[in-house]
């Protein structure tokens, strides 16, 4: 192909089209060494040459012209790049790989890492440092020697005039480098500033990466204001991480209020010290407590319009058996959601007398449906823990004390084990629960109640996307929680392995969130998604991490930070472990007495 445009043409061969793409793009500085071996002579002063009487010249060797290796201490003051692009929330950089070798041999962890992904670099901007965290490498095609790099913009300090180390961090970005500036390492010191406690009231978890004694804290109130998710696949141990940050709360704060929903009674061993325990055999949640919707998915089985029927009918009888109680007669209007005590006897003669009415707007079947399914959970043991007749009293006030902690007495944490409640009606449980937290306190607004913490372990199973969605009133209450309940001193803790399943737009909600490493690529997409952007090259990492490793981004923490959990004492770990095949398999004797006590247990609560 020609171009005859003009009096002079040239022939496209795509072969060397690249070349001139090339030479058409403005030149990278193929000086790049060059530039930062002149900066390295300018901060150095000459070294003395020594001579004596004897010596003799040496001879001239083919490294003499190399610039020698900097010393250990010296790498924190030498530039290792420079600055190409500026964007408003990151820039390209172009690092040199000579001073990336030099660096990888210094004993400071942070400058040992420094240019790496995930790691931290700083840019001199004036009077100030500006932080950044490197998000990505590849090969500089167009300078010998050199790589270029993104970097997100987490933050700046001041520089201390005598040493020039890093001060007085701050979060954001108020004056931009400009293309040219120069990259230095991030040293441990400075680090050390940044994670610093700026004075508000903060929780350790953890050390930061890579570092050996820098201390990883999370901001109490902010981690807990705006509410938080601990996500991570099963096996990276999520659930005694999730154990460790609530120790560390209630060590904090022990007077706290905390309830905690948890599906497989792991953190009962956890927290048997700290807290107090609640299953199906102490729990004793009055069923009138629910309301009307939650009484609809115990009591009715029908679907579609069937079930509008008999939602018709079971809110006339429920209304009716309400009104029966000494309490309502005290209250000027009740409704079929109000909290009144009533007698499963007052509603199945209300749903008697319905049905023998000749004016009823339709056949008995409705009526029966309900009244079977009223029997049915009456006479089932499973259910006692709900709907015994010993829990028609008004124990509401002192159920609430008991659940949120109210006094805690040096105990502020409640774990609701629902291992063993019947799983159709696990939901409906786990909902009575959260909307008690929620309606106390809307109605506590004007007694400035004390904040209270939810959390729900394996909230992919209560707050479904829509795809997996049912309708259930647990995955209403807690998507309104999140959305609503930190203006009422409500906060949402979420604990996941699955978070693409999670309904959209809670995790977006939480403004911390914990993630340890997750292996499905959907669930590495909707996290990055709903972080903000100067923490991509943290997230892109999040495939990579090691077991009791995550990446914190958010409000409770400065500036996204890699940390590595502390070791949670034995007696504090919930019962999550992994069990060993081959020890368990090895050992013989004693398999009948086992099997026994298993199916006496067995029998017992079935």
């Amino acid at each position: 192909m020609t171009d005859v445009g003009g009096g002079n043409f040239r022939v496209f061969d795509p072969a060397t089209e690249r070349d001139f793409e090339d030479q058409a793009q403005p030149a990278r500085p193929a000086a790049l060494r060059d530039r930062l071996r002149q900066i390295d002579a300018e901060k150095q002063p000459p070294r003395p040459k020594v001579e004596t009487p004897h010596s003799k010249p040496e001879p001239p060797s083919e490294t003499s012209e190399k610039p020698d290796t900097p010393a250990p201490g010296e790498n924190a003051a030498l530039p290792i790049g420079v600055v190409l692009e500026v964007a408003g929330a990151g820039s390209q950089i172009a690092i040199d790989i000579q001073r990336l070798t030099d660096c990888a041999d210094d004993p400071d962890p942070s400058i040992a890492m420094t240019g790496q992904v995930g790691s931290q670099i700083k840019i001199r901007v004036g009077d100030s440092w500006l932080l950044a965290s490197v998000r990505d490498q590849r090969q500089d095609r167009r300078a010998e020697g050199s790589i270029v790099a993104n970097i997100d913009f987490l933050g700046e300090g001041k520089e201390e005039k005598l040493t020039g180390k890093l001060h007085g961090f701050r979060r954001g970005v108020t004056r931009y480098p400009v293309p040219g500036a120069m990259i230095y390492p991030a040293t441990t010191q400075d680090l050390r500033q940044v994670y610093a406690s700026d004075g508000r009231s903060s929780v350790q978890i953890g050390t930061v990466y890579p570092t050996k004694d820098i201390r990883a804290g999370l901001y109490i109130d902010a981690l807990l204001g705006k509410h938080f998710a601990l996500l991570g696949s099963t096996g990276t141990g999520k659930s005694t991480s999730a154990a460790l940050i609530l120790h560390r709360i209630c060590q904090a704060a022990p007077d706290g209020h905390i309830v905690m929903i948890d599906p497989h009674g792991e953190y009962s061993a956890a927290f048997r010290e700290a807290g107090n325990i609640f299953d199906v055999s102490n729990l004793q949640m009055p069923y009138w407590i629910m309301n009307f919707e939650e009484h609809c998915e115990v009591f009715l089985n029908s679907e579609g319009h069937e079930r509008q029927i008999d939602a018709d009918i079971l809110a006339k009888c429920l209304l009716a058996a309400r009104q029966k109680s000494r309490l309502a007669s005290q209250l000027s209007k009740i409704t079929v959601d109000s909290p009144i005590p009533y007698l499963l006897s007052d509603l199945g003669a209300a749903l008697q007398d319905a049905m023998g009415k000749l004016d009823k707007a339709t056949n008995s079947a409705p009526y029966m449906r309900i009244r079977n399914k009223l029997d049915e959970i009456k006479n089932d043991p499973r259910y006692q823990f709900m709907f015994s007749g010993m829990l028609v009293a008004d124990t509401m006030k002192d159920f609430i004390c008991k659940l949120f902690r109210m006094p805690g007495g040096g105990k502020p944490i409640s774990i609701i084990d629902v291992s063993s409640v019947p799983s159709d009606v696990t939901a409906t449980v786990v909902a009575v629960l959260s909307r008690l937290v929620f309606d106390f306190a809307i109605w506590g607004r004007e007694e400035k109640t004390r904040p209270i913490l939810l959390v729900c372990e394996e909230a992919h199973r209560y707050v479904p996307n829509e795809k997996n969605a049912d309708g259930s009133s647990v995955g209403k209450i807690l998507s309104r929680i999140a959305k609503e309940g930190r203006k009422y001193g409500i906060s949402l803790g979420l604990v996941t392995q699955r978070p693409s399943d999670l309904a959209e737009g809670v995790l977006s909600q939480c403004g911390t969130i914990i993630s340890m490493r997750l292996n499905n690529e959907r669930d590495q997409a909707f996290v990055k998604a709903a972080m903000p952007e100067g923490a991509r090259g943290f997230l892109d990492s999040i495939p990579a991490l090691r077991n009791r490793e995550c990446i914190v981004c958010g409000e409770g923490v400065a500036i996204p930070i890699r940390v590595s959990f502390d070791t949670l004492e034995e007696s504090k770990r919930p019962a999550s472990d992994d069990p060993s095949f081959v020890e368990l398999w090895n050992q013989a004797g004693g398999e009948e007495d086992q099997v026994e006590r298993i199916v006496a247990r067995w029998r017992a609560s079935s």
